[in-house]
């Protein structure tokens, strides 16, 4: 019988040891009275070390004593022991109705404890970007690398006008399909692996701009392919608004401008005629660029001005402005004038040489007037600078790079320059980036009075005298043809002011050649028209100029020596507003 109960109880300890938890059990004083080995290990002691001694010296914050002082089981605690975290069931033992002791099953959750925190971890990374692509202004859409849709945002949403429930679950190769979008960058990105942008066009008609990234995983397989979204109609929309403002701006800024009457050099500019009003609006757009103008006219229209205008409204305002007058130069004089040459280049030059003026406008601007009088020599060298923006001086094998915005005038017709070879047609083409067209004076008649009384006050001011025009000279000076244009004009008002001996410059005053021959010079180009279709034009240009200087019927009828009810027919009649 007790061999029987020795195998039994080998038997029971066996079993006992084979469990996987830990298993401690104590007797009614808190003393350890079994153990099985992973209890053992847990503890890190061996079993003669553990078996009788108080559970409390094992384990300080044990609660096996209190479950059985209280005699109620306990499920599911958590203790720490060892630096691992176990869950522990405690249980009386009983024996017939005797507790003899408590019992505490134990189950290692360290590993599930990580795991639950990374899951945390991971559950508040997966918020935090969800909250990301949520507030994003742009439009999200991810798929997997099977292009499969997996999730799309709210500006995807408020962009395109596609719900996410249309198109989450679905694939891009279906979508594609059903008309949904007529192509996807999502399938382009799966073929080449790569980063991809394109135009795309949606069912409800809007046109997007759409760019894909794929996301490898270990093995450099396509995870996921996430896609920007942007409304290229928005941004057209606000390219629009951005460009009418500022042209707007410029606008306001050419009618301060004009209503001052200066510039920023002091030269004062009449701009009455609105074909010169709308050219100097032109060239102060064209003072914002960089392009290269071609300035064209007669001879004496002022295309110097309309280039400092350009110039001085620009961003190289601060810098040098340097101008030439290319027929007033040989050409072996002009060549080292424009590019300079190096220490002993030639017979009598500098023996530190010379820059020329291309490095002295460096940052600045170069005016090339007379440009058509270039000669073809000098033109290739002109054509590099503008291809390449370097020099060479004369006699040095050094390239010097030079930054200079180049405004070049002329009165010659380059296209037939072109046609007669003494032009080269690649540097026409590229000096003719943007054109302006000066109109001469007789183009612009209303031009003429204002003309007349701002050269009257400019050399009264310069000569300190108080000299006026007698009308009879004023309409005579009307009905000229000004073949010299605007510089004929000044030059005429300067000496009138000059020689007259009087303050009031009169008929008599005038150059002998304006005589009654010149005066009918414009006759030139009447046509056909009868006597009372001429004198209708002078007289409608005539009211048309007193007009504008003087503003009221009254005071264009003292002007003109006749009553203000004879205006007021004759505005009536040519059709002119006071």
């Amino acid at each position: 019988m007790t061999i029987f109960l020795n195998e039994f109880s080998d038997r029971v300890k066996a079993l006992f040891d084979s469990i996987h938890n830990p298993i401690i059990a104590i007797d009614t004083d808190g003393r350890v009275s079994a153990c099985n080995r992973a209890g053992e290990k847990v503890l890190g002691l061996d079993p003669d070390s553990i078996v009788g001694r108080d559970l409390t010296t094992l384990i300080h914050d044990s609660r096996l004593f209190k479950t059985l002082k209280s005699g109620k089981q306990e499920l599911t605690q958590k203790i720490e022991i060892g630096g691992h975290t176990f869950t522990s069931n405690r249980t009386i033992i009983r024996v017939k109705d005797d507790i003899i002791g408590a019992v505490a099953v134990l189950q290692d959750i360290s590993e599930l404890e990580s795991i639950s925190e990374e899951l945390e971890h991971t559950k508040r990374i997966s918020a935090e970007l969800g909250a990301i692509i949520e507030s994003s202004f742009d439009g999200i859409y991810v798929t997997d690398g099977k292009a499969k849709t997996l999730r799309v945002n709210s500006a995807y949403e408020r962009i395109t006008g596609i719900k996410r429930d249309e198109v989450i679950g679905r694939t891009m190769h279906d979508l594609v399909a059903e008309g949904y979008f007529n192509e996807s960058v999502t399938l382009k990105v799966l073929e080449t692996r790569s980063p991809t942008s394109l135009v795309q066009k949606i069912k409800t008609g809007k046109v997007l701009m759409v760019t894909g990234n794929p996301f490898f995983d270990e093995q450099e397989n396509i995870d996921l392919v996430v896609t920007n979204v942007r409304d290229v109609s928005e941004l057209h929309r606000l390219q629009e608004q951005l460009e009418t403002s500022e042209k707007q701006r410029l606008e306001v800024e050419v009618e301060l401008r004009q209503l001052r009457g200066t510039l920023h050099r002091g030269n004062k500019i009449v701009l009455r005629s609105k074909k010169m009003q709308d050219l100097s609006k032109t060239a102060l757009r064209l003072s914002h660029v960089e392009s290269t103008v071609l300035i064209q006219g007669a001879s004496g229209v002022g295309k110097e001005i309309f280039a400092d205008l350009i110039h001085d409204n620009g961003p190289r305002r601060d810098k040098p402005f340097i101008k030439i007058n290319c027929a007033a130069f040989p050409d072996q004089l002009l060549d080292s004038e424009l590019f300079g040459y190096a220490p002993g280049a030639f017979t009598g030059a500098h023996k530190q040489g010379k820059i020329g003026l291309f490095e002295a406008a460096q940052g600045g601007s170069l005016f090339l007037d007379e440009f058509g009088e270039m000669p073809l020599k000098l033109q290739v060298k002109l054509l590099r600078v503008l291809q390449e923006r370097e020099i060479y001086r004369i006699g040095d094998t050094h390239p010097i790079k030079v930054d200079v915005r180049i405004i070049a005038a002329t009165n010659r017709d380059l296209e037939q320059m072109v046609s007669d070879k003494s032009l080269r047609e690649d540097l026409f083409f590229r000096i003719n980036v943007v054109r302006l067209i000066v109109p001469s004076l007789k183009e612009r008649p209303e031009d003429i009075l204002p003309l007349i009384y701002h050269f009257l006050e400019k050399y009264n001011h310069q000569y300190r005298l108080s000299k006026q025009i007698d009308q009879q000279v004023i309409s005579q000076l009307l009905t000229y043809d000004w073949p010299g244009n605007v510089r004929e004009l000044e030059n005429l008002v300067e000496q009138l002011v000059v020689i007259t001996p009087g303050e009031i410059i009169t008929q008599k005053n005038l150059p002998d050649h304006w005589g009654y021959e010149t005066n009918l010079s414009h006759l030139s180009s009447i046509g056909h028209r009868s006597l009372v279709e001429i004198m209708d034009d002078v007289e409608r240009s005539l009211l048309t100029q007193v007009m504008q200087q003087h503003k009221t019927t009254r005071k264009a009828a003292d002007i003109l020596k006749v009553n203000q009810s004879t205006i007021v027919r004759k505005l009536k009649r040519h059709g002119i507003k006071p």
